[in-house]
């Protein structure tokens, strides 16, 4: 997409003057809405097992029309950016504040901030050259270790263009660019097999995640992983003393913790975490905050999908809950402000309070000390993803590289190690938090009432007292 090709409503035709009619009208008795409109360009290619396995170049486009009146939600969506498509969308979304007298809300405020470039992804490096440093991964990630029977490499990349225009004829545009970079490996020994992976990337071009030393260093990572779950022993079953390690286990804030402070799941009071605000929920010293405005993150956005800024969000602060992330519609309905985390994960979809970057701030403790206090427990360095019940808070997550810990000592590796417990419950057992606050490479992404988006999270080191761990061993 070049700059020319930026601007949608001169990319489809549809003129900026009657489109601002057309949603003026559709929404003049409403509390708030707005046109979106987007076009989105994604390649991904996929090297497996020797050879391109797959090769794909999708491009999207359309818009989503919306009108809010109090609680209820008129949209209507269609592929077709025309003046035609919009007078029809406008027609249904209307029906929504018959008989209804709302007052249209204010616009976001706008700011000169932007946290990431304009630059297509997609067009550097060229399609040969990407197959060819799929293959040269592959080859040097055999070469590298005997024991490898099996190289998986990825490529993805995505751009996006979204405009958004009010009722008052304010309008927004935001270029938003993502790239990913994955390599996941199967090694062996005899009749046994385990795996290892590593992934990175975020909002820029892929230049830097194609550098030799970046994608070797993501290869033998990926390969030292599978080595340590090669030599790993079944994970024992019980109450254990845990250490998370820092970066992507913050995934565990993230779906045990985070999705119960969505503004959406509090003001319906379906969250744990409904009606505590100003309340001790978690351990002191035990921060939380959501950041969009981190530059390139993978889940940072200038604007989010209403137009709103992203912001810093602290959610909790020193073990109490301050704080919910809030789209417009739930903003206004608690009677505060959007928080910039209305997202939606295209044209077709409706915007709601979701995550962007989530992670616990640094503590004062040496990851060394905080293993070193351990009598009996399990350090979980990484987790393949979990589940949450958003109401109770429980959750699982599953462990792809853990340690047992004995006497102050991270002794053999485990496999089979489940981590079951309450988000609520986990945070008020948390003893020790580390000095290694570190974000997750950029591979996040969160699912949340039918629409995926993309996420951060990250988190210090952490010990949790107590923690009930499902395992294996007999």
């Amino acid at each position: 997409m070049t700059t020319d090709t930026l601007d949608l409503f001169a990319f489809s035709g549809l003129d900026p003057a009657a489109a601002a009619r057309i949603v003026a009208s559709a929404l003049e008795h409403a509390d708030d809405g707005e046109l979106y409109i987007e076009r989105a360009q994604t390649d991904s290619l996929l090297f497996d097992n020797g050879r391109l396995k797959s090769a794909n170049y999708d491009v999207t486009q359309g818009f989503g029309l919306r009108a809010v009146a109090g609680e209820a939600v008129g949209f209507a969506h269609a592929d077709d950016i025309s003046e035609a498509a919009l007078r029809r969308a406008a027609e249904a979304v209307r029906a929504v504040a018959t008989g209804y007298a709302g007052v249209m809300a204010p616009p976001p405020r706008p700011t000169n901030r932007k946290l990431y470039g304009d630059d297509n992804p997609l067009l550097a490096p060229v399609f040969a050259d990407k197959v060819a440093l799929l293959s040269e991964i592959d080859a040097y990630a055999r070469s590298s270790e005997a024991r490898v029977r099996q190289v998986t490499a990825s490529i993805v990349c995505s751009h996006k263009v979204v405009e958004i225009l009010r009722a008052d004829g304010t309008r927004v545009r935001d270029v938003r660019p993502l790239v990913r970079l994955n390599v996941s490996v199967i090694v062996g020994a005899g009749d046994r097999q385990e795996s290892g992976s590593f992934g990175e990337g975020g909002r820029l071009m892929l230049d830097g995640f194609i550098a030799p030393d970046r994608w070797r260093a993501a290869v033998d990572e990926a390969v030292r992983q599978a080595l340590v779950n090669l030599q790993s022993k079944p994970a024992p079953a019980g109450t254990f003393d845990v250490v998370l390690g820092s970066g992507w286990t913050g995934v565990l804030l993230h779906e045990a913790v985070g999705h119960g402070l969505e503004g959406d799941f509090n003001r319906k009071k379906t969250s744990a975490f409904a009606g505590l605000m100003g309340e001790r929920i978690a351990a002191p010293g035990v921060t939380i905050v959501d950041d969009g405005t981190i530059a390139a993150a993978r889940g940072s956005l200038t604007v989010d999908d209403e137009g709103t800024p992203s912001s810093r969000t602290t959610l909790i602060e020193d073990g109490r809950l301050v704080g919910y992330m809030q789209d417009r519609q739930n903003a206004r309905l608690m009677g505060t402000q959007s928080t910039g985390n209305g997202r939606r994960q295209s044209y077709a979809h409706v915007p709601m309070p979701r995550m962007t970057n989530t992670y616990m701030l640094a503590g004062d403790k040496p990851r060394e000390e905080i293993l070193a206090s351990v009598k009996d427990g399990i350090y979980a360095a990484s987790f393949s993803g979990g589940q949450v019940d958003i109401t109770s808070g429980k959750f699982v997550f599953d462990c792809v590289e853990a340690y047992r810990v004995r006497n102050g000592k991270v002794e053999e590796p485990i496999k089979g190690a489940t981590l079951i417990g309450s988000g609520p419950e986990a945070l008020k057992r948390v003893s020790m938090i580390g000095d290694d606050l570190a974000l997750d490479r950029g591979i996040g992404t969160c699912g949340k009432g039918g629409q995926s988006v993309p996420v951060g999270v990250g988190q210090p080191s952490l010990r949790i007292d107590g923690m009930t761990v499902g395992g294996t061993a007999t």
